[in-house]
């Protein structure tokens, strides 16, 4: 990768990765509820999985999401119907923002998983691979790239979790919570309606 291409790598972690958007969102809202220690196993698996999937999307999968029309939408759609149900579980039922019944953070496996099904990781993923990783040196060029977002990502995930459990003292009280809930569930579903528009 050209040196002079890697501030332009940096720019694009830093906007993707500590914007808000699905996995942000629910990283805030289980260190809110669960505490910033109980939602590591979370934070990693958003911190290792999404770089995982720029490895794996920049070496065999980026060129098939690309042309392949049915599985972009397939991906898009599906992944933004997951993503609503997503916000109403924080919103209405509880869900991963409940201190309540058998809520619990979520755990690094489901946490690797997710970024497969979500639309904003798929796009940021092959948007980062069709710019950075060079054909003529895929592995070299993709393990930067990941390990530019893995880097990053501690940071981001980190952050709003941190964020989350900062605020935790200020949602003692149910409707507190429950407003938190909805924004939370808001930024999701404001992620889901920038992704469908493209």
């Amino acid at each position: 990768m050209p040196l002079e291409t890697f501030p332009a790598l940096l720019a694009l972690a830093i906007a993707t990765l500590f914007t808000p958007g699905p996995n942000n969102a629910m990283l805030a809202a289980s260190g809110a509820s669960f505490g910033f220690r109980r939602t590591i196993p979370h934070l990693l698996g958003v911190a290792f999985g999404f770089p995982l999937m720029l490895l794996i999307v920049g070496l065999i999968l980026g060129g098939l999401f690309q042309t392949s029309t049915i599985l972009r939408e397939t991906l898009r759609w599906g992944g933004a119907a997951i993503l609503l149900w997503i916000a109403y579980k924080i919103a209405f039922s509880g869900g991963i923002g409940s201190k309540t019944g058998n809520a619990r953070p979520m755990r690094f496996i489901e946490a690797v998983g997710f970024q497969w099904i979500n639309p904003k990781a798929w796009s940021m993923a092959v948007a980062a691979t069709s710019q950075f990783i060079q054909p003529s040196a895929p592995l070299v060029t993709a393990s930067i790239v990941a390990a530019t977002f893995l880097t990053l990502g501690v940071s981001s995930a980190a952050t709003w979790t941190g964020a989350g459990q900062a605020i935790s003292g200020w949602l003692t009280t149910a409707r507190r919570l429950r407003v938190f809930n909805l924004v939370m569930a808001g930024l999701i579903v404001l992620s889901v309606i920038e992704i469908v528009r493209h």
